[in-house]
């Protein structure tokens, strides 16, 4: 990738926009058209099916494209048997042949696989033969749940792999007994984790496999010139964004709102426990679920909250939402968990908080001292500057690639010499 001179790439993710639920996808997709704007050439390659397990109907969203782009996304007659098969199996499957032969087609130089969990399995990093990236965006490759979170009720401390998968009624992947993983990382350069917490945990997890720290970034808002008028009349008010479940935490956090007069709380996204947080919330006249947001929206409701709530009981990865939040300059309160507090200590963009009791006091102090919301927002907005723009990641990436490249070469000339 030296002096961007093109390359191909190929992206292998079971979700991509449209037909995905979270934020790694859309980060999966930024990068995606990020460097195909710069002259590369990429192909994606997901799973329509593994969308439609839980959406029966067409996303309701659409994504354009780069011309640069090209997006081959695996349907199958039963999309049920085949998402479980390549779960079940821990290789493709049903789609083996197709991927075959579009990596093989391709004349990649190089594979960046993503989530993985239901196209492929481990046994998909062995397709293909052009130097191999993984960016582990949760803790699937040592997770079965894919998030740490023990029997669906903290963060996991002590392995207990098969009860844990049991209690989240999943079926039990035998193939994760039998050092496939390990096994198929051979193929991988590099194995991408987007915080030191995170790599620290996958080297805790037993992963033997080369290992570098990626942050990821988050795209700069307009400026405030083009902002929209405020989005909650006037009042002030904290914000979540994200998937409602469990492990996200809101449950936590929800009932200091039944006693907090001097703000609102809004919350943005959809997920399975929505149905239990809007019971948990009834008769709240300051908390108001949004929803989907289109992202041309986001922005304005990110630019005018007090702070961004984060009472993630999980280990996240990275925290996007965070940065996210940050870069509008609005600080964030989150639990001390993971590398959320890498974050917000790295950024000094936020306060964080042990126990909803320390959320609220968190909440107190910003709502009372606008002064220290600014001091903080304007720290978490030089952090972004620093850290985790797209400009700073690609030129980290590039060097990924590059070491990748070479460190191939020099492996393919010796066996020659061989």
């Amino acid at each position: 990738m030296a002096d961007d001179k093109p390359l191909r790439f190929c992206m292998v993710t079971t979700f991509y926009p449209p037909y995905h639920f979270g934020g790694d996808a859309v980060f999966v997709y930024r990068l995606t058209e990020a460097l195909a704007a710069r002259g590369h050439t990429v192909d994606v390659i997901h799973s329509a099916d593994a969308y439609h397990l839980q959406h029966p109907g067409e996303p309701e969203i659409a994504f354009t494209h780069h011309a640069n782009v090209t997006v081959h996304p695996l349907r199958s007659k039963n999309p049920q048997l085949a998402s479980l098969a390549a779960h079940q199996l821990g290789r493709p499957a049903a789609y083996a042949r197709k991927i075959r032969r579009i990596l093989e087609q391709g004349n990649y130089d190089v594979i960046h696989y993503h989530n993985i969990s239901l196209i492929g399995g481990p046994g998909v990093l062995r397709f293909g033969n052009a130097v191999k990236l993984y960016t582990s965006h949760e803790y699937w490759l040592v997770c079965p749940t894919h998030v740490l979170f023990t029997f669906e009720r903290e963060a996991c401390t002590e392995r207990k792999c098969l009860r844990c998968t049991l209690h989240s009624r999943r079926p039990p992947q035998l193939w994760r007994y039998t050092g496939l993983v390990n096994r198929c990382l051979r193929e991988v350069n590099c194995l991408i984790a987007p915080s030191d917490f995170a790599l620290e945990k996958l080297r805790e997890g037993g992963l033997k496999a080369p290992m570098r720290m990626l942050p990821h970034f988050v795209p700069l808002p307009p400026s405030a010139s083009e902002t929209k008028p405020h989005p909650n009349g006037g009042r002030p008010y904290f914000l979540f964004v994200g998937r409602l479940e469990k492990l996200k935490g809101v449950q936590d956090v929800l009932p200091l709102f039944a006693d907090f007069p001097g703000a609102d709380f809004l919350l943005v996204g959809h997920g399975d426990y929505a149905p239990v947080l809007k019971e948990q919330a009834r008769g709240l006249t300051n908390v108001k679920f949004f929803g989907s947001v289109h992202p041309s929206e986001i922005g304005n409701l990110y630019r005018h909250a007090t702070a961004l709530l984060i009472p993630s009981l999980c280990y996240e990865t990275f925290g996007l939402i965070a940065a996210e939040g940050l870069s509008y300059g609005t600080p964030v309160i989150a639990r001390r968990i993971g590398a959320l507090a890498e974050l917000a200590e790295q950024s000094g963009g936020g306060l964080l908080f042990d126990s909803p009791a320390e959320c609220r006091v968190a909440m107190e102090r910003l709502l009372s001292d606008p002064g220290l919301r600014d001091t903080l927002g304007q720290r978490g907005y030089a952090a972004v500057l620093e850290h985790w723009t797209l400009d700073v990641h690609l030129a980290q990436y590039r060097q990924i690639v590059q070491a990748a490249i070479d460190g191939s070469a020099v492996r393919k000339s010796a066996q020659t010499e061989v």
